[in-house]
């Protein structure tokens, strides 16, 4: 048996190795996505103040924080048993609409453009961000950046911080939205919209216009087939910060739907000894194994996954492309796992055209933007759909608003089975008998797991009472002078 690894994976948030496992034959056997790193913020919050909570969990993640933010703010306000006024749910929608547009352009221009733009045999060197921006020009790297700039001041504007915000607080927000600041916000989500259709243009100029890309997209390779989690508004249109969690199976038929404090009663965690992050999947069906298709008790929560989970979007334009990309892959729900990357684009126009009806909303500078809790601290669910997958926070606390426990499933949880099938169904399908293991092959296989998005640091949550640790000293060369291990 011969093993290769891919450690570290690249283009990712947080840490992983992959293990391919090849027998005598030449055959790919098994295939492990291995999660080492450990992260233990469901312990760090023990004995914390629960308006405290929503301003330690951003530290998770400096990718995501306003994710965490938003669902552990939810959480609060569940404990106390309030409904924050109206103008702070718009508040916190507009402040993580802009979050969603800067974490999604992240992935899609520096993580997984590169794949497509240079292609997966391109040489390490320039299979990056700057490779990209050599390939596609230096005025469109130097836009996307700018936008990336646009909606971290827009979340300044709006919450004070981009990144570890500490706005919210039970029973709504800190600070309202000044005039001033909502006509700036104006200007910039009008501008925000345009980036959204000019990246789904590039996609289409770029990949769905190259035959080979379009091939890799549409093949039986990168496929699979789930049942599809996602947040959606009472219409079943995809809505990011507020909702009800609904699953469809393998069809596109609805089997569950759930609000936020029901979910334990259909999400449960399976654990392999392997790995520090768990593998949830539908409680009623229980633990059936990695094995997809029709009856199985595993999901998918990203961006294609929400949108096969729900009916449309809710904002015009978004719609549109919504239509288009299902018309183009031949309906849904959609198994293509390559096809998450074009998801990824409907979602920023979305999230664009959503914060330009926020910002508009006459209400959005009302200045009541709390209200006072008066009710015994209990225990809260917050979710929110992060953009790596649905988000959920549950907290327990005594009466004095201590938090005594914590329970956070993170979006890349949700999708951790599905990339540990995606990585085996990849390395089976291109690792042949006698055929070279290249860095190329490696690398298409690494994409199996980064068009999910996926944030380890985020997702790991195992607390052992210790962290078996390998020291490894090597030279110039690569070469190992010294292994020292616990």
């Amino acid at each position: 048996m011969k093993r290769v690894d891919i450690d570290p994976i690249t283009r990712l948030e947080g840490h992983g190795k992959i293990s391919i496992f090849i027998n005598d034959e030449g055959s790919v056997e098994n295939a492990y996505l291995q999660i080492p790193e450990l992260r233990g913020f469901e312990k760090f919050v023990e004995g914390v103040p629960i308006e405290e909570v929503s301003r330690i969990v951003p530290r998770i993640c400096g990718v995501c924080p306003a994710a965490h933010h938003m669902a552990a703010g939810k959480a609060a306000d569940a404990v106390y048993n309030v409904d924050i006024p109206p103008v702070a749910k718009k508040l916190r929608e507009l402040y993580y609409m802009a979050h969603f547009i800067h974490s999604h352009a992240a992935h899609f221009y520096a993580l997984a453009a590169p794949d497509f733009v240079l292609g997966p045999d391109a040489p390490k060197a320039q299979r990056n961000v700057l490779g990209l921006i050599d390939k596609v020009g230096l005025e469109i790297g130097r836009e996307v950046l700018r936008q990336r700039a646009i909606s971290q001041d827009i979340q300044i504007l709006v919450g004070g911080r981009a990144t570890h915000p500490v706005w919210n607080i039970p029973g709504g927000v800190t600070r309202a939205l000044s005039v001033e600041s909502r006509d700036k916000v104006k200007g910039w989500a009008a501008e925000q919209v345009q980036f959204a259709e000019f990246s789904l243009k590039l996609f289409n100029d770029v990949v769905l216009s190259n035959k080979k890309y379009l091939d890799l997209i549409m093949g039986d390779v990168f496929e699979q087939v789930t049942n599809y989690m996602g947040l959606v508004d009472e219409n079943n249109r995809v809505n990011f910060y507020q909702g009800q969690v609904r699953v469809v199976d393998t069809t596109g038929q609805e089997i569950i739907r759930y609000s936020e404090s029901q979910y334990l009663d259909h999400v449960a965690e399976h654990v392999e000894p392997y790995s520090y992050l768990k593998y949830p999947y539908l409680k009623e069906r229980g633990w059936n194994g990695f094995v997809e298709g029709q009856g199985t008790s595993l999901y998918q929560a990203n961006p294609l996954p929400r949108l096969n989970a729900a009916d449309g979007m809710a904002t015009p334009k978004a719609q549109a492309e919504y239509e288009k990309m299902f018309e183009t892959v031949g309906g849904k729900p959609c198994h293509k796992l390559l096809v998450n990357h074009w998801a990824r684009l409907v979602e920023v126009l979305y999230a664009a055209e959503r914060m330009e009806e926020l910002i508009n909303d006459e209400e959005i500078t009302d200045p009541h933007v709390r209200v006072i809790p008066s009710t015994t601290p209990r225990e809260g669910v917050g979710i929110v759909e992060a953009p790596r997958g649905t988000l959920t926070h549950h907290y327990w606390t005594d009466e004095n608003g201590i938090v005594t426990k914590a329970n956070l499933i993170v979006g890349t949880t949700n999708n951790n089975a599905s990339i540990s099938m995606a990585i085996k169904k990849v390395a089976q399908n291109l690792i042949k008998p006698g055929g070279e293991v290249s860095d190329g092959l490696l690398n298409t296989v690494e994409m199996a797991f980064r068009l999910y998005d996926p944030c380890f640091s985020c997702a790991t949550h195992s607390l052992p009472g210790q962290m078996p640790l390998t020291v490894e000293i090597k030279n110039t060369a690569g070469e190992t002078l010294n292994r020292i291990s616990r």
